[in-house]
């Protein structure tokens, strides 16, 4: 098939390497455009680098809307279909319309539920055992089109990270088992239940700020989902920790919430509204991410301390 193919991020290059291995003409790559960091240093997409990678030409439109010239080159290909996978951009009418069988989107999760920029973060805050990726026909709403074909992926106790890596190989998998079934007119779309569905927002830097009082296996979650941004902190006096991993115990423990129980090689266990989180792994501003025991070696942590 002719394919177009839109994304951004890590979750998106499974997608792209599955269809290029499928022996399909990959005719144009847009992805989002590169990011100056620090020292005037230049990154690139995930998908920009596969894509070059693979010798595919990548175009970056800053707004695909504002760009009329670049539309009217995806109309000259010519695609069957145009595939999206974390693109980071809406599709105007104009480009849904553009290809012979419709644009076709990979979104990371069980749709309807959690439809929006952040599917993976939310399926681990909510403590769902199962999340997936839906292939979908895409359509003017934000990921309102029909189902095509869905995927089920345990979550576990997967950081977000390690989710990303499941659900891409799967939805990879997905779309490419799929396209054909599109092509061959035997795949079967599905309207969404509307009164179903849930939303998940963009992520802020502050999301991740610990609240003590709430409960520990709701911390435990946030610990997993917010890897590597925007990360989950609480402040140490004047410093700000940053927790990598941690677990949560039941129970109730008596103490003000934010009040260290223990602090050993074991971890070090803070009272929360209900239930005590056991912090495994921490890192201070400026400093490596360590393990409890090695980060006790030179930092000294009583029982009775308030983390705020």
């Amino acid at each position: 098939m002719k394919i177009i193919f839109m994304g951004t991020p890590k979750f998106s290059v499974s997608v792209l390497k599955k269809l290029y291995e499928a022996g399909n003409d990959i005719g144009m790559v847009l992805t989002q455009p590169d990011k100056a960091r620090n020292r005037g240093k230049v990154t690139y997409s995930p998908v920009k680098e596969c894509a070059l990678e693979l010798g595919l030409p990548v175009y970056q439109p800053r707004r695909l809307s504002a760009e009329p010239e670049l539309v009217e080159k995806m109309r000259e290909y010519g695609p069957d279909a145009i595939v999206v996978a974390a693109f980071g951009q809406i599709l105007k009418e104009d480009v849904l319309e553009l290809p012979r069988l419709g644009c076709f989107n990979a979104h990371a999760s069980l749709l309807p539920k959690f439809r929006g920029a952040s599917p993976m973060q939310h399926a681990i805050l909510s403590g769902d055992e199962y999340t997936g990726v839906t292939v979908m026909k895409m359509e003017k709403g934000l990921d309102t089109g029909d189902m095509i074909s869905k995927v089920e992926v345990e979550i576990g106790r997967k950081t977000l990270p390690e989710l990303e890596d499941a659900l891409a190989e799967a939805g990879a998998e997905l779309m490419v088992k799929t396209l054909p079934e599109i092509e061959a007119g035997t795949a079967v779309f599905t309207p969404q239940d509307d009164s179903m569905s849930t939303y998940a927002g963009m992520i802020n830097k502050n999301d991740g700020v610990i609240d003590w009082s709430v409960d520990a296996a709701q911390i435990e979650r946030m610990v997993r989902a917010y890897q590597p941004w925007p990360g989950v902190t609480f402040m140490y006096g004047d410093k700000k920790v940053k927790v990598w991993a941690s677990d949560a115990e039941t129970g109730e423990s008596g103490k003000e919430p934010g009040t260290v129980l223990s602090a050993d090689k074991s971890g070090i266990r803070v009272a929360c509204g209900t239930g005590v989180l056991v912090i495994k792994e921490l890192q201070l501003p400026g400093k490596k991410r360590v393990k409890v025991s090695d980060f006790l070696l030179g930092n000294k942590v009583e029982s009775g301390v308030l983390f705020s």
